[in-house]
C-alpha cells in the first residue's frame, strides 16, 4: 500500500511536470525554440489567479479561466513583441533571452509590494480534503491535478486532431515555409503557440498552487520539467506527459527509498541515462542528416 500511495503522489507531480513540459514542446515543434521562461509563466499564472480571487473577490473557478485567458494574451504578446523580432538569430541567443525573460518576470513579482516577496495560499474549495479508499489516503488535490492534466490533454489531442487552427498549427510545426505558401498565417500562429503555452503553464500554476503555495520563485519547477520533456521526445506533445510522469514517479520513490538528495538528482539521472540509451527520447523521431 505504501508503493501505490508513492506512485499515486508521483503521478500527480509528473502531472505538474507534464504541463510545463508541454508548453516547452508547443514552442519548440512551433518555433524550434527552447523557452526557458515556462516556469516562470507558470508562476505568473499562479499569481494572477490569486490576485483574481483575493483582490476582486472571484470565485476559484471564475478567477482560474481569468487567470488562463489574462496568460493567453501575456503569452502572444511576448512572442509578437520581445520573440518575433529576433527569431532567425543564433539559437543560443534566444535561449538566454527566455532566460532573461523569467528574470525579469520574476523580478517584476518581487517588487509588488505586499504581495511579491510573501508565501501565499491559494484558497481552493477542495484544499486539505482527503478521500480513504480502503487502505489508501487519496489527496483531493492530487486527484484533481490528475484529472484535470488528463481533461486538459484530451481537449489538445482534439484541438489538433479536428480543429482547422489545430491542424494548421500541426502544418506549421511542420514545415513553415510551405505552410506560410499554402496560405496559413504561421506569424499569427506562432503568436497563438506562445498563448497556448503560457495558458497550459497557467494551468499548471493553479493546480501546484495549493500543493507547494503561491511565491516568486515556485518557477523553479520548470528545472525538473525541462528533463521530462527531453525524456518523453523533446517533439512530442505525449512524451511530454509521459516524460512528466516518469520523472514525477522516479522522483517519488527515490525520495522514500534512496538517501536524502537523490530526490532532486534523480531526474536528472534519468536524462543522462535516457541520453546515453535513447537520445531521441522515449517518443522522439529519428532524424537524419544526409552530408
Amino acid at each position: 500500500m505504501q508503493v501505490l500511495q508513492l506512485l499515486l503522489s508521483g503521478i500527480a507531480q509528473g502531472c505538474i511536470y507534464g504541463l510545463i513540459a508541454l508548453g516547452f514542446v508547443l514552442i519548440y515543434k512551433a518555433t524550434e525554440t527552447v523557452s526557458f521562461a515556462q516556469g516562470d509563466l507558470m508562476m505568473l499564472g499562479a499569481f494572477a489567479a490569486f490576485a483574481a480571487m483575493t483582490l476582486l473577490g472571484l470565485p476559484f473557478w471564475l478567477a482560474a479561466v481569468l487567470a488562463v485567458a489574462a496568460l493567453v494574451a501575456f503569452g502572444a504578446l511576448l512572442e509578437l513583441v520581445v520573440i518575433r523580432p529576433i527569431l532567425g538569430q543564433p539559437q543560443f541567443s534566444i535561449v538566454m533571452l527566455t532566460i532573461g525573460i523569467g528574470y525579469v518576470v520574476r523580478g517584476l513579482i518581487t517588487m509588488v509590494p505586499g504581495i511579491g516577496t510573501e508565501t501565499h495560499t491559494l484558497p481552493v474549495p477542495y484544499k486539505d480534503q482527503v478521500w480513504n479508499l480502503g487502505g489508501l489516503v487519496v489527496n483531493v488535490e492530487q486527484a484533481v491535478v490528475i484529472a484535470a492534466t488528463a481533461v486538459l490533454c484530451g481537449l489538445l489531442y482534439a484541438m489538433f486532431r479536428y480543429s482547422k487552427l489545430g491542424i494548421a498549427m500541426q502544418a506549421s510545426s511542420q514545415n513553415q515555409l510551405a505552410a506560410y505558401y499554402m496560405g496559413i498565417p504561421v506569424k499569427r500562429l506562432n503568436g497563438l503557440v506562445w498563448g497556448l503555452a503560457a495558458a497550459v503553464a497557467t494551468v499548471a500554476g493553479i493546480l501546484l498552487a495549493p500543493i507547494t503555495f503561491v511565491h516568486a520563485n515556485m518557477g523553479f519547477i520548470g528545472l525538473k520539467a525541462f528533463p521530462a520533456a527531453v525524456v518523453g521526445g523533446f517533439g512530442s506533445l505525449p512524451g511530454a506527459i509521459v516524460g512528466g510522469l516518469v520523472i514525477g514517479v522516479v522522483e517519488s520513490l527515490a525520495g522514500f527509498y534512496l538517501p536524502d538528495g537523490f530526490k532532486d538528482t534523480a531526474p536528472y539521472i534519468v536524462v543522462l541515462a535516457m541520453l546515453m540509451v535513447k537520445p531521441n527520447g522515449l517518443f522522439g523521431e529519428k532524424l537524419r542528416k544526409k552530408v
